[in-house]
């Protein structure tokens, strides 16, 4: 079966004047217009393509690789926008779609979004919606505590940011916990902090606990080293002097020169850190 919205693996059939034909393993076809025919080609062999609906509506094959497909999120760029919706930036000759009723705010030209692509089961069109929490779901979780997920910074909140766990679940890291500068869009590595009752799950940039003394005094001993093995630093800094430096807690600091100083790697004085 031919997949819309997906790269798909298939056959060259035959060549013709618009193009090629390639077909899948069940015999359905779809053309590969001439301006993405590879140089050299034969019949027979294996192509990946991406397929979606063209301006015509008809089904159609491009090399092209889109900034976004069917079943993910992105930040895209508003193009236009008309009496029906919003047209962004996918990287393809057709822009993607985003109707009025599928926008979380309304957009305007220049913009930049995060949105979700799917298929609009009425037309079979691939659109956007960028109101991605209903395209999320927490009620059963494929996560647990401590483990490394892949995140999507959402919006924000009173209380954080939301962010997208590993494509299926809503997350939000509080605050206090950001030391670093985050953006709508932006792609990170992070770590489930707490599962509440309700299936909330708390996120941190961080590795928790034991887990956040090895790669924070790895930090701190390349600080040492890139600045002649001295750190205007101690255990009395401010927390703010700590996060702007290193950017991270006073806490996970902390543990970090302590485990470092265990080791003998570091000798700590009144005025600061140094390299042993």
């Amino acid at each position: 079966m031919i997949k819309i919205g997906e790269y798909n693996t298939l056959e060259i059939l035959r060549e013709t004047d618009p193009g090629l034909f390639l077909a899948d393993d069940e015999g359905n076809e779809v053309l590969l217009p001439n301006r993405y025919v590879p140089e050299t080609f034969k019949i027979w062999d294996k192509i990946e393509v991406f397929v979606y609906l063209d301006n015509e509506e008809r089904l159609v094959a491009v090399t092209d690789r889109p900034y976004i497909k069917k079943g993910d999120f992105a930040l895209l760029r508003c193009n236009q926008v008309n009496k029906h919706g919003a047209f962004l930036d996918w990287g393809m000759v057709k822009e993607l779609f985003c109707p009025f009723k599928e926008q979380a705010f309304k957009m305007k030209p220049g913009g930049w979004y995060l949105v979700y692509c799917y298929i609009d089961e009425k037309t079979d069109r691939l659109v956007a919606s960028s109101k991605t929490n209903q395209f999320l779901d927490n009620s059963v979780l494929t996560v647990e505590k401590f483990d490394e997920v892949d995140i999507i910074v959402s919006h924000p909140s009173e209380i954080g940011m939301n962010v997208i766990v590993n494509k299926k679940h809503l997350g939000l890291i509080f605050k206090d916990e950001i030391f670093k500068d985050i953006s709508i869009g932006d792609r990170l590595k992070g770590y489930v902090k707490k599962i509440r009752h309700d299936n909330k799950i708390d996120i941190v940039l961080g590795q928790i606990g034991y887990r956040n003394i090895e790669p924070n005094a790895e930090l701190i001993m390349r600080e040492l080293e890139d600045n002649s093995g001295y750190l205007n630093l101690t255990d009395k800094s401010d927390p703010d002097a700590i996060k702007e430096q290193l950017q991270m807690s006073k806490k996970s600091f902390k543990k970090a020169i302590g485990s470092l100083y265990k080791q003998k790697l570091i000798e700590l004085k009144e005025d600061g850190i140094y390299l042993k």
